[in-house]
């Protein structure tokens, strides 16, 4: 499986990296009931940084976040079966909210999981986790570079609008002393005309 369709979905909640309980079903080949039954069977594996349920509210902002990423549509089937998801998804119970895996809880899922495509499946997701922190290190880097940038223009505006000032000011001062020679030669003589 490409590295893209699973960073696809890789959503940003409470500042993690997260899946959703339904993608890595998916991805896993089994029911979200089945994946859900078997995290429940080993929940002591799953403390709190490795996986939680979304509110209500954050459940509201995932459905629109995977709505605006499938109607970008990477290509027509995964479109259509990220709408068939999200379209069953809506239909779950308030009661049960999505549990959102961090890197870490998808780690942990695929020991829960132990068939031959759970432990494939589990390296691509992991590779995809991989490749999002190397991108992100990279932007970071990006970043840093443009910020320096940035302040040695600042640094050259401050220096060159000084410049620029002196020069004005020096202009000036020929404008003056050019018009006050202009006023000297132009005044009305006293004494003697011719």
């Amino acid at each position: 499986m490409k590295v893209q369709v699973i960073q696809d979905r890789i959503y940003e909640v409470r500042g993690e990296k997260i899946m959703l309980d339904f993608d890595l079903a998916q991805l896993y080949g089994v029911e979200t009931r089945v994946f859900n039954q078997a995290v429940k069977r080993n929940a002591a594996g799953f403390p709190k940084d490795f996986m939680f349920r979304l509110t209500k509210k954050e459940w509201k902002e995932m459905m629109s976040q995977i709505v605006i990423s499938s109607e970008a549509g990477l290509n027509e089937s995964s479109n259509m079966i990220s709408q068939s998801v999200i379209s069953s998804q809506r239909k779950r119970k308030l009661t049960s909210l999505l549990l959102a895996f961090t890197e870490h809880g998808v780690t942990m899922a695929a020991s829960v999981l132990k068939s031959p495509k759970a432990r494939k499946m589990n390296i691509a997701i992991v590779r995809a986790f991989i490749a999002l922190k190397r991108f992100a290190n990279k932007n970071a880097a990006i970043l840093h570079l443009v910020k320096e940038l940035k302040d040695r223009i600042d640094e050259h505006d401050v220096q060159l609008s000084s410049i620029y000032d002196a020069l004005e000011n020096m202009l000036d001062e020929k404008e003056d002393e050019k018009v006050k020679k202009i006023g000297w030669e132009e005044r009305e003589r006293i004494g003697f005309k011719k």
